[in-house]
């Protein structure tokens, strides 16, 4: 499966934005799928994941009431509602899949990555 991640961009906070992560080929549903962040300098950090069916959603505690993670099998995207931005948020965000996968935050646990796409939020 092929990952493209899209809906980043300049913020200033207290601002919201949407990320998209659409998915190619067929069977995504069975994918757990998610994102992770990262700033240089920085190992790529948990941000939240949704379950292949969509019933089960982690959240790091940093983004916990402010982001919403979903997931539209039909149109083979996972959405990540970013509401409430702070600074701290600006990272690259990346789109990740895996097959039959648990709900986890270990990053080793999703073999496909997407390209990242930039938030920056403003002070």
């Amino acid at each position: 499966v092929q990952l493209q991640a899209s809906g980043g961009g300049l913020v200033q906070a207290g601002g919201s934005l949407r990320l998209s992560c659409a998915a190619s080929g067929r069977s995504f549903s069975s994918y757990t799928s998610g994102w992770f962040r990262q700033t240089p300098g920085k190992e790529r950090e948990f941000v939240s994941t949704v379950s292949s069916s969509g019933s089960s959603t982690i959240y790091a505690d940093s983004v916990k009431g402010r982001f919403t993670i979903s997931r539209d099998n039909a149109k083979n995207t996972v959405y990540l509602r970013m509401n409430s931005l702070k600074p701290e948020d600006t990272a690259v965000y990346y789109c990740v899949a895996q097959f039959g996968g648990r709900n986890t935050r270990a990053p080793t646990s999703y073999g496909y990555w997407g390209r990242g796409t930039q938030v920056t939020v403003s002070s």
